[in-house]
């Protein structure tokens, strides 16, 4: 059964960091494609980064440019979204999300994705 379960979400002070893991089971990450999206109170869900399967290529949001890093580790079967420079408005539900992906540059819409994890939540306030 292909199951994602994410972690390391928490209260952190703006300025501070977090590292989000997606842990993967039941399948290789290795042929997959791994998106991370978020979604605010009363706001949409939108894409965050994402990172393609054979490529290693990744796209970001503008908004995260530049303090986020996606990154997958094969061997561990996990992906992460290391978080610096967090601002208020990173607060949200973050989900990782994959889809068996084999092009260079990876999906970035949700709609995708086919298998999603059950979210964290990340709170930046002081």
């Amino acid at each position: 059964q292909l199951q994602l379960v994410e972690s390391g979400g928490g209260l952190v002070q703006p300025g501070g960091s977090l590292r989000l893991s997606c842990a993967a089971s039941g399948f290789t990450l290795d042929y997959y494609a791994i998106g991370w999206f978020r979604q605010a109170p009363g706001k949409e869900r939108e894409g965050v980064s994402c990172i393609s399967s054979r490529s290693g290529r990744t796209n970001y949001a503008d908004s995260v440019k530049g303090r986020f890093t996606i990154s997958r580790d094969i061997a561990e079967n996990t992906a992460y979204l290391q978080m610096d420079s967090l601002k208020p408005e990173d607060t949200a539900v973050y989900y990782c999300a994959v889809r068996r992906w084999e092009l260079p540059d990876p999906p970035e819409l949700a709609d995708d994705y086919d298998y999603w994890g059950q979210g964290t939540q990340v709170t930046v306030s002081s």
